[in-house]
């Protein structure tokens, strides 16, 4: 075995090493690859502000500060609609129980189907859960998370670790990455920085490229809303537009609170048209038009590549790797066009 052979041998052990280490301490590492992630991100905002002569213990504060404001203000887009419709709701739920079934009986019988449900046991459980007193709420609540104790505990330890990590992260990012750097031998240094700095342009054309896709979407679903004429088109829309930066959780809260608004104001038949159109529409848009388009092809992905990495990372690595797919697959991308550029310039590809 020569030399190249024996370095190539030991690379590949640390890598298979790491990936696993990885992938058995995932629960662990996740909070702290978030916060990896979201430093990454907001790490140039930091620099900015330094160069302005801000304190960087200040401007990290700044910067995270504004983060988690407009991540609190995406979520509390939700709270007016929830405000005014699930009192509603709790008025509108005989009503809605019998519409929802001469709605749904026709259309069965035409496709040779028979339905039939007990409405009065369907409104009995509905009223039920919403008549419930506060207290009652409280108290169901507080048993779940004795039941789940783990769950909750990890819940809410994520929510605290993650923000305290990032700030860390930001305030020792320029350290992290000289410490980084330092740890790869001097022969190596031009390669590994070209790779890193090809790396870090492919990210940055993702970033951007997603934040377009999350306004387009917003736009669509808004605009879409009010063209049906809901009342709660516009907060809606923005939410659901803005949180598919969340796959399937911000599309999926985003149509459930539309479902609700519509239920209320036209009806089921008129809800469940406008759900479908507005929402399977914009299924279509985003998958097939935005996010190859935006995505995909700023960082060189084929939509196939794109729908590949989304659920392979996310069989990996679960929520967390849906949500690095695109990046870490950028990063993959880059790595893997050098080593087929490497490989046509070998001596063995010119030979085979």
């Amino acid at each position: 075995m020569t030399t190249t052979q024996q370095r190539a041998l030991v690379w590949a052990l640390i890598a298979t090493t790491g990936i696993a280490v990885l992938w058995g301490l995932s629960a662990v590492l996740t909070p702290f690859l978030v916060a990896s992630v979201l430093a990454y991100a907001l790490a140039p905002l930091v620099s900015l502000l330094v160069r302005c002569r801000f304190p960087r213990w200040l401007a990290v504060l700044v910067v995270e500060t504004l983060f988690l404001l407009a991540a609190l203000s995406l979520l509390l887009l939700i709270v007016p609609v929830l405000v005014r419709e699930l009192p509603l709701l709790r008025e509108q739920v005989p009503i809605l129980a019998d519409s929802l079934q001469k709605t749904l009986q026709p259309l069965a019988a035409q496709y040779g189907f028979k339905l039939s449900f007990d409405v009065g046991s369907l409104k009995a459980f509905l009223l039920k859960y919403f008549n419930s007193n506060w207290e009652d709420v409280f108290s169901q609540a507080m048993s779940s998370l004795r039941l789940g104790g783990s769950v909750a505990f990890a819940v809410v330890g994520n929510v605290v670790l993650i923000p305290v990590a990032l700030y860390y992260l930001l305030a020792d990012w320029d350290r992290f990455v000289a410490m980084l750097k330092s740890l790869v031998p001097p022969r190596m240094r031009a390669a590994v920085d070209s790779f890193t700095g090809e790396a870090d342009d492919v990210l940055g054309q993702y970033l951007r490229g997603q934040l377009l896709v999350m306004v387009a979407l917003a736009v669509f679903y808004a605009v879409g809303l009010a063209l049906f004429g809901l009342d709660l088109a516009v907060p809606i829309g923005v939410f659901t537009g803005l949180a598919v930066f969340v796959p399937y959780l911000g599309f999926g809260v985003g149509l459930v609170l539309a479902l609700m608004a519509g239920l209320l104001q036209f009806g089921v038949s008129s809800a469940l048209i406008m759900v479908a159109v507005v929402y399977g529409a914009g299924q279509v848009i985003e998958g097939f038009v935005l996010t190859p388009r935006f995505v995909g092809e700023r960082i060189g992905l084929h939509p196939l590549a794109v729908i590949f990495a989304l659920l392979a990372f996310g069989q990996m690595l679960g929520f967390v790797g849906v949500l690095i797919a695109l990046p870490a697959s950028a990063v993959l991308l880059v790595a893997i066009r050098r080593v087929r550029s490497g490989y046509l310039a070998s001596q063995l590809y010119r030979e085979v």
